[in-house]
């Protein structure tokens, strides 16, 4: 998500002089002259956007919760990654959420039930700036829709950024960036998602399993090259058919898998071990999937592998179980804790026992879980996040709900307290659960959870 910078998007599109650098040739008058003359109109094909009318319905009920007050949803400016490069610009969900628009410094405005949306358009030819400025020039970045355009595809009234009001009314202006109020609200309107929203996520889910199998077919090179190879091949498919990856990709072979956001991905992938891959495709409207398998390296996991994988799988598959409307959302994660302890237990481990583990006053169990079991999901790999607490996570389930079931069980490889031969293994497994009316539905299904399924799909794709 792009983060504020200290220039507001008005400031940035008012900027007379193109962006350019030190290193770049001069520019005589005869040139900029001669390069302003001779062009013909090059429209852009901007269908109408499918999310168009969604978006509407969503902005009258976000001015609902707000009713005297005006509402400012910026999508953010480029972040500079290095010197004059910036990372690939990705607009503030809230902003995409209630508007559509996907371009940098915009900034959607509601207000007494109307809804401009402040962009920044193509450059005209009267500047120099479609051929010099190396962050906005249509010859440096890319032609960027006109106003008129984005207005034909989102189906909203869309003005120049440079037009932006200062607004030194006395109205209450909030700002979702800064505003708590109004990003709560936010985050909470799109706790329960369309029917629009599910098909993105599922086909997000669906190019995240052919990643899986892309990763699966390039086994001989992931032995080779190891986690960098994954995560290159992985990224490759989220680009092809999507818009890219949702969170960077953890490739964790081996005891990396004990570290819960290993992202560094430079270690080997050792035989007669275990691969941790946790990765999600971002479709082109921003939703993600984030989905958890662990394989063994091997194509076949070894008895002592196969006992605790088949015991993670055991609790995810309780937790999915009870995602169901009415339902807790900390149900999924007290289903699948409540099997991992017991467990525990029966390999010996806990100093207590497992009900007296999993009182809340203990949980002495968590030493080798860590995390909680599940998270919204959405246009956020972790979704949501800034809706009430008594809403999300101490809310109830409703249907059209997506979250994520995702038990976890790590044996750090200095834990003394486990018999050596579980030390550096680590195994999470997780899916994208949609609440349905009668129970939910597994949106990345359709690859395989049991330890048995887990062969045989490994063996019918590496070298294929």
């Amino acid at each position: 998500m792009s983060e504020p910078t200290a220039e507001t998007p008005a400031e940035t599109a008012q900027s007379t002089e193109p962006r350019t650098e030190s290193h770049d040739p001069a520019v005589p008058a005869a040139y900029a002259a001669f390069m302003r003359e001779g062009w013909g109109e090059r429209p852009l094909d901007v269908p109408r956007h499918p999310v168009a009318d969604l978006a509407g319905a969503r902005r009258a009920k976000l001015a609902e919760a707000f009713p005297d007050d005006r509402l400012v949803l910026p999508a953010g400016t480029y972040k500079v990654r290095a010197n004059d490069t910036d990372y690939r610009f990705r607009p503030d969900t809230a902003h995409t959420y209630f508007s559509g628009n996907q371009t940098s410094d915009a900034v959607l405005v509601v207000e007494d039930g109307e809804s401009v949306l402040y962009a920044r358009p193509r450059s005209e030819r009267d500047t120099d700036e479609f051929f010099r400025d190396r962050q906005y020039g249509e010859l440096w970045a890319g032609r960027r829709p006109s106003a008129q355009e984005i207005s034909d595809s989102l189906g909203v009234e869309v003005r120049h950024v440079k037009d932006l009001p200062s607004w030194d009314d006395d109205r209450k202006t909030r700002d979702v960036t800064t505003d708590e109020d109004l990003a709560r609200v936010a985050d909470e309107l799109r706790l329960v998602k369309d029917d629009w929203e599910i098909g993105e996520l599922q086909e997000a889910c669906d190019i995240t399993a052919l990643g899986f199998e892309d990763s699966v077919r390039d086994w001989d090179r992931v032995l080779e090259f190891g986690e960098r190879w994954i995560e290159g091949t992985f990224f490759r498919r989220a680009r092809a058919m999507g818009n890219d990856i949702g969170y960077d990709s953890i490739c964790a072979g081996g005891s990396h898998a004990t570290t819960l956001h290993w992202i560094d991905n430079t270690g080997s992938i050792q035989p007669g071990k275990l691969v941790l891959l946790d990765m999600g495709v971002e479709g082109h409207n921003l939703y993600t999937a984030d989905v958890t398998r662990t394989l063994p390296v091997d194509g076949t996991f070894t008895p002592l592998q196969r006992e605790l994988y088949d015991l993670v799988q055991a609790a995810q598959e309780a937790g999915i179980e009870a995602v169901r409307p009415g339902a807790p959302f900390l149900a999924a994660h007290n289903a699948a804790m409540k099997v991992i302890a017991h467990g525990l237990e029966d390999m010996k481990l806990l100093p207590v026992s497992a009900e007296e583990a999993l009182d809340p006053e203990s949980k002495v169990y968590a030493r080798w879980t860590l995390h909680g079991t599940s998270h919204m999901l959405g246009m956020d790999v972790h979704d949501c996040g800034r809706a009430a607490a008594d809403l999300y996570p101490k809310g109830d389930l409703t249907e059209g709900m997506v979250l994520t079931v995702e038990p976890g069980l790590y044996f750090q490889e200095d834990d003394l307290l486990v018999p050596e031969e579980l030390r550096g293994i680590g195994i999470r497994i997780e899916d994208d659960i949609l609440v349905t009316a009668d129970g939910n539905r597994n949106l990345s299904a359709s690859l395989p959870r049991t330890s048995a399924d887990v062969e045989e799909w490994m063996g019918r794709h590496i070298g294929g």
